[in-house]
């Protein structure tokens, strides 16, 4: 059976180099050298490399474990989608349209 291949909007790419820019920042601005976080987190240097460029082929478990080895960071990944502005406006819409019935 052959791998199924996910394809990601250039818009998600930008956002996982960003986010990849900003872990290896942290990591620079503690002055931990990769060897040391790729370490902790369990994973090979060429992997956290990957990380740090944003690559979309890493597992986001991978990521999780950087940040966490990078001094707990991976609390930051419970802001993710915690203020769904959009899914309220739309479960909003539908009360109110219930309520009319």
């Amino acid at each position: 059976m052959a791998k199924k291949t996910v394809v990601i909007m250039p818009k998600t790419l930008a956002v996982l180099e960003q986010m990849g820019e900003q872990i290896k920042l942290a990591r620079l601005r503690r002055k931990l050298p990769a060897e040391l976080i790729a370490e902790r987190a369990g994973i090979s240097r060429a992997t956290l490399w990957s990380i740090e460029k944003g690559a979309p082929t890493v597992a986001i478990g991978m990521y999780a474990a950087v940040l966490h080895a990078l001094n707990n960071m991976d609390r930051d990944l419970l802001l993710i989608a915690k203020d769904d502005e959009f899914g309220r406006k739309l479960q909003d819409i539908e009360l109110l349209s219930k309520k009319g019935t």
